[in-house]
């Protein structure tokens, strides 16, 4: 198996990555929205933007 991020060899400790810096390289991926799961159907994104909408409005 190879790294996703750089296809060096993977090490056990930081599998499926090679090292601690691909590792956080993808992660500050996800954190920065690079990675994203698409919705199939517009009825997902109406059902998210509602729940978005009800949580900015509910007292914290």
């Amino acid at each position: 198996m190879s790294c996703p991020i750089c296809d060096k060899k993977t090490d056990i400790k930081y599998r499926p990555f090679c090292s601690k810096h691909c590792a956080d390289v993808d992660l500050g991926r996800w954190f920065n929205g690079a990675y994203a799961v698409p919705a199939d159907t517009p009825e997902d994104m109406d059902e998210a933007t509602a729940e978005m909408e009800k949580s900015n409005l509910a007292p914290h």
